[in-house]
């Protein structure tokens, strides 16, 4: 049980944490700007998915209902995959389209320890 509490509070961490620092990016760094209009997107998109960043990474770690955790491990777990895909896609080097599936594996480690503890998290 104490291990499965440190996978779920490290792995939730370090997600959560990279959602919030990568939020701060898309919304500070002109970089980041021309990085989503490289793959396509307008920046609008950019701005939305930096405040649903902050709000997921909130939900993960705060002592919300489950079913809000629910749909905030769905939704990471679509940006990972849709990242991923959209770096694949526009012909980005390597480790841009490795990370985004790093991070998934660590929300996946996260959501199975969250299910192990459920009934104490709860």
């Amino acid at each position: 049980m104490k291990a499965t509490k440190i996978t779920y509070w490290v792995t939730t961490a370090i997600v959560s944490l990279m959602m919030v620092f990568s939020a701060y990016k898309y919304l500070t760094d002109p970089a980041i700007d021309a990085g989503f209009k490289h793959m396509g997107f307008a920046s609008y998109f950019r701005i939305e998915l930096a405040v649903a960043k902050i709000l997921g990474a909130i939900v993960l770690l705060a002592p919300v209902a489950t079913r809000f955790k629910e749909w905030a491990y769905a939704g990471f777990g679509i940006v990972f995959i849709s990242a991923t895909i959209a770096h694949i896609a526009s012909g980005d080097p390597v480790p841009n389209r490795v990370m985004p599936m790093i991070f998934f594996a660590l929300l996946i480690a996260s959501y199975v320890a969250y299910h192990k503890l459920k009934p104490a998290v709860s």
